[in-house]
């Protein structure tokens, strides 16, 4: 991965991590740095399987695009239960 490439992932994964956040109701006990990671790891994994769900490229397109921020919520939802349960004693 080139050095440009890296940035370019890591900013859409901040963009698609703060998306899935605020689509998923209530407070979330996470961070920032949870966050992006959800957003980083939904974006691989959406821009994965566009790839082999829908045949697409690797490119942008818009149900990828909507794949990706679907797989984050999903991943913003399960940490911010993890993480809400780890904290309550």
């Amino acid at each position: 991965m080139e050095f440009y490439g890296f940035f370019g992932a890591l900013f859409v994964g901040i963009i698609i991590g703060l998306i899935a956040r605020l689509l998923v109701p209530s407070m979330q006990p996470i961070g920032c740095l949870m966050t992006i990671i959800c957003g980083v790891i939904g974006a691989y994994v959406g821009l994965w399987l566009g790839a082999v769900v829908f045949g697409r490229g690797w490119g942008f397109d818009w149900l990828t695009l909507i794949l990706q921020i679907l797989v984050a919520v999903i991943l913003v939802a399960i940490v911010a239960a993890l993480f809400r349960r780890s904290t309550v004693d």
